[in-house]
């Protein structure tokens, strides 16, 4: 990866269109469950989506490997994606961007009303 590629996204762009092709060789149900697990996974990402990235890669080995093997995405993932989305986002209650958005927007404010009170 070049530092251009890297500053433009273009090697995010090249990453996202490989994982959504071979996402479209999975069994209908494992890839109900692939956008499921996006959708419930991209509050937790960064601005641009990098941290996600290595995640989803896992992810979508996962189901192909369950694929492969004739196994259900319901018997790999189990009951709860909500639960196994927050796990993979480091565990129950893990702070998403908008938590550290309003974090550090109440901290500019303090800091603002700190200078202007003392």
């Amino acid at each position: 990866m070049n530092f251009w590629d890297t500053v433009t996204g273009n090697d995010l762009t090249r990453e996202w269109q490989a994982f959504e092709a071979r996402a479209e060789s999975l069994p209908a149900g494992h890839l109900a469950a692939w956008q499921e697990i996006k959708n419930r996974l991209f509050p937790h990402g960064d601005f641009t989506g990098r941290n996600l990235m290595p995640i989803l890669d896992g992810v979508l080995g996962l189901l192909e490997e369950a694929a492969a093997e004739g196994r259900g995405a319901h018997e790999v993932l189990g009951d709860d994606i909500d639960g196994f989305c927050a796990a993979l986002a480091g565990g129950e209650g893990a702070r998403d961007h908008r938590d550290r958005w309003r974090e550090r927007l109440n901290g500019n404010v303090a800091a603002k009303l700190g200078r202007l009170g003392g």
